[in-house]
């Protein structure tokens, strides 16, 4: 079986309102505010585009800062160290050890990974070390100049790696990009809470399904 890992909100905190109220906090003073600036940030081309890989964070800053009315700096030392702040997701990287020990003992499971991540904090994550060497492969999305949820990054993985559809799970926090797996014929759970996720995972991996089916989440 394989199983595919996104990084952010399941392997890796991602919190955006959290960090908006602690990096922008004069910007956003209330609860509503941040959660608006979040939205407008993280949920918007400019970020996309970084995470795609097809502009740099200087342009995504230049970008944003203008459109929100933020101070560029202030964007910049907020965004650029990212990928060395990202914290790993105890619960769900203790999973995946146990997982990486069952493939290396001699299950037949394969680890990997798709994520929507952009060249720098990729190459940051990897400087890192953390839980990366345990994945067969993967793919982040700057790397590839595609991003979740376009059909093509899944197609992308399953041809690198030759996974074959029904033999294979994804894991998202993001129910579009989930909706996009299962369309691919993959099944895939979403990880809304990380807590969660290994409970997900046996029940996936005892109740497997024909591939186009809605796996269990």
């Amino acid at each position: 079986m394989n199983i595919v890992f996104d990084f952010g909100a399941v392997l890796l905190e991602w919190e955006p309102v959290a960090l908006v109220r602690t990096h922008l906090g004069l910007h956003a003073p209330t609860a509503e505010a941040a959660h608006a600036l979040a939205r407008a940030m993280f949920g918007h081309e400019d970020w996309w585009g970084f995470d795609r890989g097809t502009h740099p964070l200087e342009v995504a800053v230049g970008r944003m800062a203008k459109r929100l009315s933020l101070p560029p700096n202030t964007l910049s030392d907020f965004l650029a160290p990212m990928g060395e702040r990202l914290q790993p997701v105890p619960v769900t990287v203790n999973l995946l050890d146990t997982l990486r020990q069952r493939r290396d003992a001699g299950e037949d499971l394969h680890l990997y990974y798709l994520s929507n991540m952009s060249v720098p904090y990729a190459r940051a994550l990897e400087a890192r070390g953390l839980f990366l060497p345990w994945f067969e492969g993967g793919i982040f999305s700057g790397d590839v100049k595609l991003i979740k949820p376009q059909r093509e990054i899944y197609e992308l993985l399953a041809t690198r790696y030759g996974l074959d559809a029904a033999e294979t799970i994804f894991i998202d926090d993001s129910i579009a990009n989930v909706d996009a797996a299962r369309r691919f014929g993959w099944q895939a759970i979403h990880c809304e809470a990380p807590s969660a996720l290994p409970q997900q995972l046996a029940h996936a991996l005892t109740h497997r399904v024909s591939p186009g089916l809605n796996a269990p989440s």
